[in-house]
């Protein structure tokens, strides 16, 4: 098993609009973000960028966005503490209403800040917690990992990925044709989803921006991500 072990200063982004139906104020956020530079796969940088937490969001509320904080505690077992996603059993709403019995893969949201550059290039202004994630990284290529694998988030804090998330309409409501720009096709014509992972927390602990981000790969042969 390979281990990446990275750290870097981190920031959340500031000075946007806050509208009622993406969560309420925010406490006083870290510094703004700096520019962003693409990771390399799964956890490699590229000798210059460095693998770190840019931003951690939590809210209580099933709201779209969740507003950056300065620090979130992850749960062994159940997710980030205080936010709406906590627990054993299924929390997201559409699951819920499946099977409420089902175990929750989905207890934190991470998303790869690389994506808000990219997505900045198709004139969509977003940034941290704007997408719903818990966790926003930089320097880390999230959507390369395979299942399975462990994500160490500050001193203590461990995720296992279990898979992708399924970006939905809700997407839309936020900025129209959102949606599009995270979902496309890669050369063989397969879907890609860019809207970030999903995991289950292995051990708890508190997690700020600037936390160095390590990844631990499972033992091969490695299995892609899948929505979840």
């Amino acid at each position: 098993m390979s281990t990446v072990r990275r750290s870097v200063g981190g920031a959340t982004r500031s000075g946007r609009p806050t509208q009622a139906d993406r969560g309420p104020a925010a406490p006083p956020a870290p510094p703004p973000r700096p520019t962003l530079d693409p990771g390399g796969r799964r956890g490699q940088t590229d000798g210059m960028t460095r693998a770190s937490v840019l931003s951690v969001n939590v809210d209580d509320v099933h709201r779209f966005s969740k507003p950056p904080v300065e620090r979130v505690t992850l749960l062994a077992g159940l997710g980030v503490e205080g936010d709406a996603h906590l627990g054993r059993t299924v929390q997201h709403r559409s699951r819920v209403a499946r099977d409420p019995s089902q175990p929750n893969l989905r207890q934190v949201h991470l998303m790869h800040a690389e994506l808000f550059a990219e997505l900045a290039d198709h004139g969509y202004d977003v940034g941290p917690g704007d997408l719903g994630e818990n966790v926003t990284t930089h320097g880390v290529d999230l959507l390369g990992l395979p299942v399975g694998t462990v994500v160490t988030l500050g001193q203590e804090a461990r995720v296992e990925i279990t898979g992708l998330r399924n970006p939905c309409l809700q997407i839309d409501r936020f900025e129209s044709g959102l949606l599009k720009a995270v979902v496309g096709r890669d050369e063989a014509g397969e879907l890609v989803r860019k809207a970030g992972v999903m995991g289950v927390v292995l051990a708890g602990g508190e997690v700020r921006p600037g936390d160095a981000v390590g990844v631990d790969l499972p033992v091969e042969p490695w299995s892609a991500l899948q929505p979840v």
